[in-house]
This record gives structure tokens, C-alpha cells and sequence, in this order.
């Protein structure tokens, strides 16, 4: 079984727990708790060592987890999946694992995931506008990841699922281009 189907199984089990009914942890609060575990994490690298290691009895990882979750306040659904990773020892994975429980919460919520790519930072008010027609582009709401990349001129990639929405100005000239040439 590849590292991806392993981080989505688990993945699913927590997503499972969480948006069942009644359930005392909201699914945006299960993924921030793993990711600010997950930050703890990366921040030491000797913790790291200790939770990935086999060296660790499991009864010392879950105790350090435990004391790391105390601090953190995690609740203790987050707490015990921590403690099933310690035990099928899968913490090594919890990157993943915390990538696959948010694609999947999406999903499960009715949310499409959009990467959003721009020549410079966008304001407020560009960013609702672009969530807006998104929105309508895809027909379900939309959560947007932004990032700047200096090589656009000018204008906005986004990319839903396998699905590219090119308002760059390059991706413009490169259209017009290809029209051009095949008008000649």
C-alpha cells in the first residue's frame, strides 16, 4: 500500500468521527490541532527523532504526546488519533495525513479546493470577487490557497482539481498567439 492510501485511510477515519453528529470536535478544529501538533513536531527535530524512531518504546511516545497535547490543549479526539498513529507507528506520515484530512473534509463539507497563483498579493476585495466566480465556475463553494509567483505578469492562474483557469497575462498572449497562427 503506497504512503498516499495509508495518510487517506486514516485520514477518513478521523474525517469519519468528526463530521458525524454530535460529534465534540468541529472537522476545522481537527485539522488546526494536527497542525499546530504537526508545527510542535517539525520545530524539534530531537522530537522528532523520538516519535519516528522504533528505538522508543510506544508507551514513551505516547506519553511525550501526551504532555505535547497537554500543552497544546488538544482535545482528546485529536489526542487518541495521535495515539493509534504512535501505535501502527505512522507518525512519520502526519504531514500527509493532515494533507489527505483536509481534501477530504472538503469534500465531505461540499467545498472545492482552489490553488490561486497571482503576479502580487491580492486585496479583500479581488479575492471575493475571484471566490465569487469561482463559485459560480464550479458550481460548489470554494476554499482558495493563494500564492505569489514574480514570473505572471499580471493577472490570476487558478487551478480546481484537474481543472486550470488561465486569466494570466501570459496565458492571454499565448492564446492569442496560438489564434494567430493558426488564423494565417
Amino acid at each position: 500500500m503506497t504512503l498516499t492510501a495509508v495518510a487517506s485511510r486514516y485520514a477518513n477515519a478521523l474525517a469519519d468521527v468528526v463530521t458525524e453528529p454530535g460529534s465534540s470536535l468541529r472537522p476545522e478544529e481537527a485539522v488546526a490541532e494536527l497542525r499546530s501538533f504537526e508545527t510542535a513536531l517539525h520545530g524539534s527535530p530531537e522530537l522528532h527523532n523520538v516519535l519516528i524512531t522504533p528505538a522508543v518504546p510506544g508507551s514513551r511516545k505516547k506519553a511525550v504526546v501526551g504532555r505535547i497535547a497537554d500543552v497544546l490543549r488538544l482535545s482528546k479526539i485529536t489526542r487518541n488519533f495521535l495515539f493509534v498513529l504512535v501505535d501502527h507507528r505512522r507518525t512519520g506520515s502526519l504531514a500527509e495525513i493532515v494533507q489527505s484530512l483536509e481534501v477530504i473534509i472538503d469534500e465531505r463539507l461540499g467545498f472545492a479546493r482552489a490553488d490561486v497563483t497571482s503576479a502580487r498579493e491580492l486585496t479583500e476585495s479581488q479575492r471575493a470577487a475571484l471566490s465569487g466566480r469561482l463559485e459560480k465556475l464550479s458550481g460548489k463553494r470554494v476554499r482558495m490557497r493563494f500564492r505569489v509567483d514574480d514570473s505572471l505578469i499580471g493577472g490570476v492562474v487558478a487551478r480546481i482539481g484537474s481543472t486550470v483557469y488561465d486569466g494570466s497575462v501570459s496565458g492571454q498572449l499565448k492564446t492569442l498567439g496560438h489564434r494567430l497562427s493558426t488564423e494565417g
